[in-house]
């Protein structure tokens, strides 16, 4: 049950919680969920057609199509796709800061992946429906709602439908928002909607930096050119020395080989081979220092083949050209919100209303760029429960979405009310 918050005595101002109670008792307020409560149906028909439409990372192109459509049927104005393939559109309102709604609209599946999208009851299932198609039903759930019940807030509204959330895309299409002159001056706070559920807030950006390191050889027989430096050996004494490396629990710091190749056939000294490195942590500082751990790593690697090479036939004349590349693949800055921010003060009092347990969590995400540059943001479920993602076994069930579309939208009008 929703708790009862203390009145307020004459003269003092009201709490935050006495604000989320009064928000919520608002006509258009109660308008707009009784919206989404007669439109589930509407929505579910949403998250299936767009969950059909492949979003691959950097394919995302007839997906954002569909979201524009949405859009505009909405009545959103200044609809547009901006140079990297970002959705927006806009609900004016007085003022010169602006709140943001995002949901990415990519996902971490290939081209070619079957997605196979089927409704069974109140669940939805196929690649996607839950990461991130809960989230971006909700964004459109929220313009809906809003332009049906006539709410308006104090501060105008930015949707995006945002591209490059998953892996490789490296958070593209934030980056590219924050990084735009337009926008990254004005923007007070944003909101994103990632996924299913109403019980965390991300407002800790777990960092991370992702490397292909590519190392080339001469290449050869594997009898009559046995001493060539084999590249597939220094990766394998790169990693044996990096694991190694010690990494503090607190604050928490991770390394991961994800990806590794090279080589042709078992009687051939590959002349090329690569892996792919995953760092994180919630330090920046941390990330450094491993990443330098990686580097040495590598040299020493490098210089230890070089060597043993020689050792292995003191013929060869093959052991020049060995070379390292490291190709950074991924860059994800860490931060952290305020514990006394605005936003955070807001999605607390908030949850207290709803009588919403919700914790808060340090994890990769959107929030990352506005965070990293000391700007007030989370991201929050779009209600609804949902598992299996990241693959095709993944699913979404639509009982609850509407706790989350009603924390979505009373977030949204408080921070668009004065502070």
């Amino acid at each position: 049950m929703p708790s009862s918050p203390r009145a307020a005595k004459p003269g003092e101002p009201a709490t935050l919680q006495e604000e989320a109670a009064r928000t919520a008792s608002l006509a258009e307020v109660r308008a707009a969920m009784a919206w989404c409560h007669a439109h589930e149906n509407q929505l579910a028909a949403w998250q299936a057609e767009m969950a059909g439409i492949p979003a691959p990372p950097f394919g995302e192109g007839p997906r954002g199509d569909w979201l524009m459509a949405r859009f505009q049927e909405l009545g959103l104005e200044e609809v547009q796709r901006d140079e990297v393939g970002n959705i927006l559109g806009v609900r004016s309102a007085p003022g010169k800061q602006w709140l943001v709604l995002s949901a990415h609209i990519d996902t971490v599946f290939p081209a070619g992946t079957p997605l196979n999208i089927r409704r069974q009851g109140s669940r939805i299932h196929g690649p996607g429906v839950s990461d991130n198609g809960a989230g971006v039903i909700a964004m459109l759930a929220i313009a809906a709602a809003m332009r049906s019940a006539k709410l308006s807030l104090g501060l105008p509204l930015l949707f995006v439908g945002n591209v490059g959330e998953e892996g490789e895309g490296d958070l593209r299409g934030m980056r590219h928002l924050f990084s735009n002159p337009g926008w990254k001056d004005v923007i007070r706070y944003t909101l994103i909607l990632d996924g299913a559920g109403s019980d965390t807030i991300v407002a800790e950006a777990l960092g991370s930096r992702r490397f292909e390191i590519i190392i080339r050889g001469p290449g050869g027989h594997s009898w009559s050119d046995f001493g060539a430096p084999n590249p597939i050996l220094v990766l394998a004494r790169a990693i044996a020395a990096f694991t190694r490396t010690p990494v503090p629990t607190s604050p928490k710091t991770t390394f991961n080989v994800g990806v590794i190749g090279g080589g042709t056939s078992v009687n051939s000294i590959p002349d090329s081979a690569s892996m792919r490195v995953d760092i994180r942590s919630a330090s920046m500082p941390e990330m450094e220092r491993l990443e330098v751990a990686l580097r040495c790593e590598l040299d020493r690697a490098m210089e230890l083949e070089s060597q043993a090479s020689e050792q292995r036939s003191a013929a060869s004349r093959r052991s020049a050209g060995l070379s390292c590349e490291v190709v950074p693949i991924g860059n994800r800055p860490a931060g952290e919100l305020d514990s006394k921010a605005r936003m955070l003060q807001v999605i607390r009092a908030v949850d207290a209303h709803l009588g919403n347990a919700a914790q808060i969590q340090r994890a990769s995400t959107d929030a990352n760029i506005p965070l990293s540059l000391g700007r007030e943001a989370i991201a929050i479920g779009g209600g609804g429960t949902g598992g299996g993602a990241h693959t095709l076994q993944e699913w979404f069930d639509c009982s609850g979405r509407e706790l989350g579309l009603k924390r979505i939208l009373l977030v949204l009008a408080m921070l668009g009310s004065p502070a």
